[in-house]
Order: C-alpha cells, then sequence, then structure tokens
C-alpha cells in the first residue's frame, strides 16, 4: 500500500461513521429474531440465493443456491434448509461449515422482479437425514445432503442496490455473445482440453445433472 493510500485508509469505526452518518432510524433494529409469515412468504417464492461462509483459514467463500421457489424448506420459524444439488462437487460451503465452529453462515435470498432482498444469518450444519431429503425431491431424484440453519436474525434489505443495477429489466441484459461462454473460460485454463470436448462436458451436465 502506497503512503497516499495509507493516509486514506479508514480504520476505525468512528472515522467509517464520520463519513457515512447516522443510520437511517428505520433501517435500525429491524432484526427479526424469527421468521414471520412474510420472510416465509418471500421465501416460498424465492428460486436464488447467496451464502457466505468462513473457513478455519479465514478465508471467505460466497455460493448461489438456485432450484424451484420454494427449493428452501422452512422448518420452523427459526429453521430452514436448502438441499445441496448436483455441482462441481468442491463442496467450499459445506466444508466451510465443519470446519468453521459454530458454522456461521450468512444468506441472501432474491425474488425476480423484486428489488428487496431478504438476509438472514445463522449456525449451519450439514445433513443427510433422509425424511429431510425426502421433502427435496424433484424429478424423482432426491439430493444426497441438505444445509439446515439455526437462523440468529432474519430482515429486509432496501432495494437501491437492485434499482441501480437494473437487475430485472430485460432492457439492461447484455447480448450474451459479448461475454465469453463458460466452456470458452474453461478452455484458456484447460488448453489441453479441445473446446469442442468442453463444450459437450457442460451442455450434458446442465441437461442432464441439474438434480
Amino acid at each position: 500500500m502506497t503512503d497516499e493510500n495509507a493516509a486514506n485508509r479508514i480504520a476505525e469505526l468512528t472515522q467509517l461513521r464520520t463519513v457515512v452518518g447516522a443510520p437511517n432510524p428505520g433501517s435500525v433494529g429491524k432484526e427479526m429474531l424469527a421468521l414471520d409469515e412474510i420472510c416465509c412468504q418471500f421465501l416460498s417464492m424465492c428460486p436464488i440465493l447467496f451464502m457466505s461462509t468462513v473457513g478455519a483459514d479465514g478465508r471467505a467463500d460466497v455460493s448461489p443456491r438456485g432450484d424451484l421457489p420454494g427449493f428452501v424448506k422452512v422448518l420452523d420459524e427459526r429453521t430452514i434448509a436448502i438441499p445441496d444439488r448436483p455441482g462441481n462437487r468442491r463442496i467450499d460451503t459445506m466444508s466451510n461449515i465443519l470446519a468453521n465452529p459454530g458454522g456461521s453462515v450468512g444468506l441472501i435470498f432474491l425474488v425476480p422482479g423484486v428489488d428487496e432482498v431478504m438476509r438472514a444469518s445463522g449456525r449451519a450444519t450439514v445433513t443427510s437425514d433422509p425424511t429431510l431429503l425426502a421433502q427435496m425431491m424433484v424429478d424423482g431424484k432426491l439430493p444426497k445432503l441438505a444445509v439446515v440453519i439455526a437462523l440468529d436474525e432474519v430482515f429486509f434489505h432496501c432495494g437501491k442496490a437492485l434499482k441501480r443495477a437494473g437487475l430485472w429489466d430485460a432492457a439492461r441484459q447484455i447480448d450474451r455473445r459479448q461475454f465469453p461462454s463458460y466452456a470458452a473460460i474453461n478452455h484458456k485454463r484447460r488448453p489441453h482440453e479441445s473446446l469442442e470436448k468442453i463444450e459437450r462436458f457442460i451442455a450434458d451436465n446442465y441437461k442432464n445433472e441439474l438434480y
């Protein structure tokens, strides 16, 4: 870090608060300790979430989880469960949950067309409970595992970020040809494999390995 950057570094909470100012009254104390009926309705409509975890080495990870609306199961007002569908088998999220005492996680839930998001945090465990997994079957296929989260807090977050991003505005979607395909991205890192072979693998994986 250069001397100039060091001089402008915000290192203390008092400095940060001086720059940002006091929080809006409505944003203070809105955290809930349990899901209410509006939270449950939001989860029933939610097809995508992002889950953050931290490993034993302090490295952070954020992973998406997406499925049919209602895939997040509300077990009770303080507990939710999320199926682990087939992926790349890196198991970063679940490894961090096992490695981090308490299994702390942070979550953001989104519903297409709604600019506000729901945030939550809690303590996660990984389970292979067959009774729970049976509730998560899709197309006759069961997940092998699920992440169960005991919630510590939940609240709704204003829509400014999504409004600025225009996330749900179809007019702001790019022409997909403007960015490399997933196969092309992987080919750059695995030049010994043909692009066509990688494309075939990804197409088959997307078609046959979603569940």
